[in-house]
């Protein structure tokens, strides 16, 4: 498919590049005596450069001998004038971490004071004094130059400027409103920080820790042709990138066998950091990660230990006894978490969270609702990711087979209704195998199938546009590519574990089944199945009712372009049909896809930004719509 010409909305506001510097060993000249002075001092010795201090502290010196510049009025320039050196600079002077020129500044300096394996340039200037007539040179200078410089209260004269930064060991978090309040990006950084559990600079370490020891361990006996595969699971440490359009990449029964299973344990420490609730990723210890690398071996370890083997009904173990020596019974609850929000729980399922013995959730359950779990009570996550399905789930339901036999009430928590595409009646069939139907009961939730498009304004039916809904899975048992419905005007249609397989899904809805992989012998039905056509509107909604809620809305014909380019953000789902644009009149200018990201915010009936009610109808529409 030809790429289009996509063309980008100018922005409200000048923004700038923020990037992230290794400046060890770096040179920065200093320019000043007072306490910013100090300050710029700290963060350049924060991060391993050597900062020179030019201030000159001692009488000024006569003028050169040729000089154009009067004596009276090179004495008298304010860089000249005599200043007393604050006293954080000099303690840096009296311990050897700071060089001082007891001079003022010369042009020369920023070409002779840096290191030699730049030629002496020097790699950063901060001009800290209030002097506009030597800003504006040095800032002239440094631009002509190409070095990068920062003038105090100046933007104009600044080709680059700091942020106000939060910083827990490797975790750095940086604010700037561009010049327009300093002051509030302070605050910003303040209540962001606030907001972060406590030891999440540390977990980040541990994790990337971790990171390094599987790439190490497993890098011996990858080829070069198996190192393709490290790609498929996001191995790069590039920050700005987010999840790629394949993470969540389907991995067959024979990947499994084969070439997946040497990325089993990266692709595992990928879905935990993208999954688990940072409150969680704080817990994890260093037992926590030695006790999941080995239970998920690289390529020297047996993949026949990667999970707990299976329980299988008739086991001596088995039986319907879920009664403990003091007469407690064991129950086993089924709920759904809802979209996202957790707002949007139900009360039954409240009531399970609180009053449940051990929590066995899945890893989409997201964080807000997760925070409403006791302290008290034990929480295991399921360790799933691509190709590891089938194992994580028995590893959750032989946990609960041995909390209900020793009495336990244990939830299973599902995002979205238990029954919607999220296994509940194979857990409940489970269960009965094991005599243990009648401990089970069953709690429905909100699914993201029909609240998430209400969230992104898309009604799923509306009178003379669409008539019927219809539910669908991407993605069919073992990887198959289930038979695509056919193309109704009227019908709209949601697709929940698509996204990674795209490509795949919109070939089947726009083309006859004898000319997509995968299929055998094409029915008479099918060739007289109506096929969808390419300008059909879509919609990918991601992380429904969360904070960082993402809607792109395009058509059939871009959706997949739209999702290679933007980046995965799941977990996600994709509307298709004429709703999507009921309430949603697509831009005229030529773009084939439109981002809508940070748009829902909480759900503040009295002022709501994510779900409001119309003052004089009553009705809920979005802030989208």
């Amino acid at each position: 498919m030809a790429s289009p010409n996509l063309q980008t909305a100018p922005s409200a506001y000048h923004t700038t590049l923020l990037t992230a510097q290794d400046c060890r060993e770096h040179v920065h000249l200093i320019i000043g005596s007072n306490p910013l002075a100090a300050s710029r001092v700290f963060q350049s010795l924060s991060v391993g450069a050597k900062p020179i201090l030019i201030a000159p502290v001692s009488a000024p010196s006569p003028p050169p001998t040729g000089s154009d510049v009067p004596p009276t009025v090179e004495a008298n320039s304010p860089q000249n004038q005599k200043r007393e050196l604050h006293h954080s600079l000099a303690n840096y002077i009296a311990s050897g971490a700071l060089t001082h020129l007891d001079r003022p500044f010369a042009d020369e300096d920023v070409l002779t004071l840096g290191r030699p394996e730049v030629d002496s340039v020097v790699d950063a200037v901060f001009v800290t004094e209030h002097d506009q007539t030597l800003a504006e040179r040095i800032s002239a200078l440094c631009k002509r130059k190409r070095i990068p410089v920062n003038v105090l209260d100046n933007p104009a004269l600044c080709s680059f400027s700091l942020l106000s930064v939060h910083v827990d060991g490797p975790l750095q978090i940086g604010v700037t409103t561009n010049g327009r309040g300093c002051k509030l990006a302070s605050r910003i950084r303040r209540e962001v920080a606030s907001a972060l559990p406590k030891g999440l600079g540390a977990a980040c370490a541990r994790l990337g820790d971790v990171r390094r020891r599987i790439i190490t361990e497993d890098a011996e006996a990858r080829t070069a042709a198996e190192s393709a595969i490290a790609a498929a699971v996001n191995e790069g440490v590039d920050d700005s990138i987010d999840q790629s359009a394949t993470f969540n990449k389907l991995v067959t029964e024979l990947d499994v066998q084969a070439e997946a299973a040497k990325t089993r344990r990266m692709r595992w420490l990928a879905q935990v950091c993208e999954y688990w609730p940072l409150k969680k990723l704080v817990e994890i210890t260093d037992d926590d990660v030695e006790s999941i690398l080995q239970a998920y071996p690289g390529f020297s370890g047996d993949s026949s230990s990667a999970s707990p083997q299976p329980v299988s009904p008739g086991t001596a173990s088995e039986g319907g006894n879920s009664t403990t020596s003091n007469g407690r019974k064991g129950r086993i609850f089924l709920a759904g978490s809802g979209p996202g929000h957790p707002d949007l729980l139900t009360r039954a399922t409240y009531k399970a969270i609180q009053s449940a013995d051990l929590i066995l959730a899945d890893k989409l359950v997201p964080s807000g609702v997760l925070d409403m779990i006791p302290r008290r009570t034990p929480v295991s996550i399921a360790r799933k990711f691509p190709g590891n399905a089938d194992r994580a789930q028995e590893e959750l339901l032989e946990q609960a087979l041995e909390g209900v036999r020793a009495g336990k009430t244990v939830l299973r928590l599902k995002q979205g209704d238990p029954f919607i595409y999220g296994r509940g009646g194979e857990e409940v069939a489970f269960f009965r195998e094991h005599g243990l139907g009648d401990r089970v009961v069953v709690l429905p939730g909100i699914t993201s199938s029909l609240s998430a498009p209400l969230f992104a304004g898309i009604p799923a039916t509306q009178r003379d546009v669409s008539d019927q809904v219809l539910i669908c899975t991407g993605t069919g048992k073992k990887g198959k590519p289930p038979v695509p419905p056919e193309f109704v005007g009227s019908r709209t249609v949601v697709f929940l574990m698509a996204l990674h397989r795209i490509g795949g899904l919109v070939k089947e809805l726009t083309t006859r089944l004898e000319e997509v992989d995968g299929f055998g012998e094409v029915s008479e039905g099918e060739k007289q199945r109506a096929l969808w056509p390419l300008d059909t509107p879509c919609a990918v909604i991601e992380r429904a009712t969360c904070p960082d809620q993402r809607v792109i809305r395009t058509t059939l014909r871009y959706v997949e372009q739209a999702i290679e380019q933007e980046g995965s953000r799941p977990p996600g789902l994709l509307v298709v049909g004429r709703a999507c644009e009921v309430l949603y009149t697509p831009k005229k200018d030529g773009q084939p896809w439109v981002v809508e990201d940070g748009q829902f915010r909480d759900l503040d009936f009295e002022d709501s930004l994510g779900l409001s009610l119309d003052a004089d109808s009553g009705v809920a529409h979005t802030s989208s719509a």
